[in-house]
């Protein structure tokens, strides 16, 4: 079988090659944008609001001029189309897609330099997550606050995380299970780390935190698009702590697993049962929606060897 392939900045070439030099930006400074999406059977899942949103965030750093997303798009299309067919019949990727400045002037060698863009693709690792889905996914609160806006821009996805890295490891230290709540300056929740936390409350239906504190997330807006859908409110505010421990349910979004049952913050046991019955209306509703199901394509997978998914 052929080796995966990968893109460098339009070319397709071993992924292993895919490699950025040491005085690039992108290694230097972190000065890195990027989306990570994956397929449903074989096809990109919103691959266009995921290229809105990057692009959004190379305007934000000055790029929005030098590099052309319509072409991107082609790319991973055509990216995902030559390392899927490595994959066993029913399994799904993940695509990352970078773009750096390019070179660092200060420590580059002379001329004229562009962007460093890049993409590659891995099996979706449904083992580090499967087990969730049924027991859920405990949370920690740590010192560690939301990096604020006057930083950087909420709604910018980057690879600058490592408020996101001190957090996971201080919230690994309460609890070998937990992941990092942040909440901001003021102590109100903004996420966790890499995924949107939405809680649900009877009588209010689901509430995420406001708009312009958090990565406008594609799968918290296709969490929203399926509430709605089903009739069920879905509103953006401040959520507190309290908000969350007296919630019926949370859950946490992104792009891998899609949703998540939270069964506890702080130790503390969140709604009357996990997973409960809206986390499970809702994983099923999305399952219809991409004609996938999503947890039992990921215990079929989670024990796959090697990346063929044999």
């Amino acid at each position: 079988m052929n080796p995966p392939v990968a893109v460098r900045n339009g070319q397709f070439i071993p992924e292993h090659e895919l490699t950025i030099p040491v005085y690039d930006a992108g290694f230097m400074q972190g000065v890195t944008v990027s989306e990570q999406m994956r397929t449903f059977g074989g096809r990109l899942f919103r691959l266009d609001d995921h290229l809105a949103r990057l692009r959004h965030s190379l305007t934000l750093i000055g790029l929005e001029d030098r590099v052309d997303t319509a072409q991107l798009a082609d790319w991973a299309s055509e990216l995902v189309k030559r390392n899927h067919g490595r994959l066993a019949a029913g399994d799904d990727l993940a695509l990352a897609l970078f773009v750096t400045p390019g070179p660092y002037p200060a420590m580059a060698p002379p001329g004229d330099h562009g962007p460093t863009i890049g993409m590659h693709t891995f099996p979706l690792p449904f083992r580090q997550w499967v087990d969730l889905y049924d027991h859920g996914q405990a949370l920690e609160i740590t010192d560690i606050q939301q990096v604020s806006g006057n930083c950087w821009p909420s709604e910018l996805k980057c690879r600058s995380r490592m408020h996101y890295y001190l957090a996971d490891l201080h919230a690994r230290r309460k609890d070998p299970a937990a992941r990092a709540l942040l909440l901001d300056s003021g102590g109100h929740v903004n996420e966790a780390s890499t995924a949107n936390l939405v809680i649900f409350r009877d009588g209010e239906g689901f509430v995420s935190p406001p708009r312009e504190k958090i990565l406008p997330g594609v799968s918290v807006a296709m969490l929203q698009s399926l509430a709605e859908a089903a009739g069920i409110p879905f509103v953006h505010r401040e959520v507190a702590v309290d908000d969350i421990l007296t919630a019926d349910e949370a859950m946490l979004s992104s792009t891998s697993p899609c949703l998540l049952p939270v069964c506890s913050l702080n130790g503390q046991a969140i709604g009357a049962a996990c997973p409960g019955p809206v986390f499970r209306d809702a994983i099923e509703r999305w399952s219809q929606e991409v004609d996938v199901a999503i947890i039992a394509q990921a215990r079929r997978f989670a024990t796959r060897q090697g990346t063929s998914g044999q």
